[in-house]
């Protein structure tokens, strides 16, 4: 094997796979959101309930559109720089992956089709199903991803037949808990990156004084009060996973407790197991990893368990300046945690693509160093594109704050409309049932200040 290759491959697969979960934990985590708003807009019939909807649910969908171009080009780079994987282990793999993509791209996104196009023209019911099939869906895609991802982390449930791993039991496989704990890692880290995303934005427009005061207000509140409980669960999630390096991967853990003499002992007992090698991973990468990890839970930790105490008054939601600027900057802080923690997972378990049974460098494909060149050059700057791209989007309509214009707006004419049966339970196009229009003033701007 060539190195270069080797090295090459495992910086495109970082970079591709990387970035594409960073679009999943914004998009995993704005879906669950947008479909508990929509179930209370339903109920309430409120139009500052439904307006909130759509603005969220425009920023999803937006997430959403962009992450699943980077999905596919993910698939691209595996495909064609791992074929040692999928010849040796694909029997195991080749399942989860079908099912992941049968999820992803046929159920999950006709019913986000459904519910893009479906305002006013689905019953409010069959509407608010379609966003929980949504949710549901990407769930289990995100479960299926990680049932692969577990099984590199923790092989179980498998038989070698002629040299290649073989699917032996397929219940030990979905149950494995290294996917199980990962699963619930990333749903909780998801909600977390949601929760940041919408006190980021909603701090943005009090910080200017904005007119929408009472929508960004409550949304200020629900992005805090979501970021709590999810850095929590992250958190036990976390120490879980933890707690089980030391039987799934105790040269990870050693490596990132800094312990030389376990680290010897361990390679030592590899080496006579596996033959002659390094098997002592990146300890900057492992240890750097895991560290950014833990200071970035810290520094949400103290925003988190703060802001629950001041979203709690509610003219500090309103005026308190300085406390809607940390919250813009923390924005990133779940993205930093999230993406850490990934490195620290996958770096840890090196030289091993499928830990104790298949070394990374047997599982690169047979190419020359030039192709990975001209791969990794093409895939890093269509994903670079992409993310400038999505980043642009997302702040343009956040800055935009909630129109008329956009999801769930009614472009026909009066005439041909005359149910007004929305998602929401009120007008058509989110405007209260008394007959105001889209050109009216918002009614929730005439509203007392909220009370809590």
């Amino acid at each position: 094997m060539n190195h270069d290759v080797l090295d090459l491959a495992r910086l495109q697969f970082a970079l591709t796979a990387g970035g594409h979960f960073l679009f999943v934990a914004l998009t995993l985590g704005l879906v669950t959101v947008v479909a508990a708003l929509q179930t209370r807009a339903t109920f309430s019939g409120k139009p500052l309930d439904a307006r909130m909807v759509r603005f969220w649910g425009q920023l999803y969908v937006i997430n959403y559109a962009v992450g699943i171009v980077t999905g596919l080009v993910m698939e691209f780079q595996f495909g064609m720089a791992w074929s040692g994987l999928t010849h040796e282990a694909g029997n195991v793999l080749g399942a989860s992956l079908a099912v992941e993509t049968v999820v992803a791209f046929f159920v999950e996104s006709t019913f986000l089709g459904l519910w893009i196009f479906g305002w006013h023209r689905l019953n409010r019911w069959a509407h608010l199903a379609a966003i929980w099939i949504v949710a549901l869906t990407a769930y289990l895609s995100a479960y299926w991803i990680l049932v692969s991802n577990g099984f590199l982390n923790h092989p179980v449930g498998y038989a070698s037949e002629g040299g290649e791993l073989v699917l032996d039991d397929p219940v030990a496989v979905l149950t494995n808990p290294s996917a199980l704990l990962a699963f619930g890692h990333v749903l909780a880290g998801a909600l977390l990156t949601a929760g940041f995303f919408m006190a980021g934005v909603s701090a943005y427009h009090l910080f200017r004084r904005t007119p929408e005061w009472e929508f960004f207000g409550r949304s200020l509140r629900i992005g805090v009060f979501v970021s709590a409980p999810a850095l929590m669960a992250a958190a036990v999630f976390g120490g879980i996973q933890f707690a089980t390096l030391t039987t799934f991967q105790p040269m990870k853990s050693a490596v990132f407790s800094g312990k030389a003499a376990e680290i010897a002992r361990l390679q030592a007992e590899m080496s006579a197991r596996f033959g002659p090698g390094d098997y002592v991973p990146s300890e900057a990468w492992t240890r750097g990893g895991g560290l950014v990890m833990l200071i970035s839970f810290a520094l949400m930790m103290y925003l988190c368990f703060s802001g629950v105490i001041l979203a709690c008054f509610k003219k500090v939601v309103f005026r308190f300046r300085l406390w809607h600027l940390v919250l813009m900057a923390a924005v990133p802080l779940p993205y930093l945690a999230m993406i850490s923690g990934w490195v620290f997972r996958e770096s840890g378990r090196q030289p091993w693509v499928v830990y104790g049974l298949l070394k990374t460098e047997d599982a690169v494909s047979d190419l020359s160093p030039g192709t990975m060149r001209l791969s990794l050059t093409v895939f890093t700057t269509v994903f670079v594109l992409l993310a400038l791209l999505n980043a642009w989007l997302l702040a343009r309509h956040a800055r935009r704050g909630p129109v008329e214009s956009g999801l769930g707006h009614d472009e026909r004419p009066e005439k041909e409309s005359p149910d007004r049966d929305g998602p929401d339970g009120s007008g058509r196009d989110g405007s209260a049932p008394d007959g105001n229009g889209p050109g009216s003033p918002d009614p929730a701007d005439a509203l007392p200040a909220p009370r809590y």
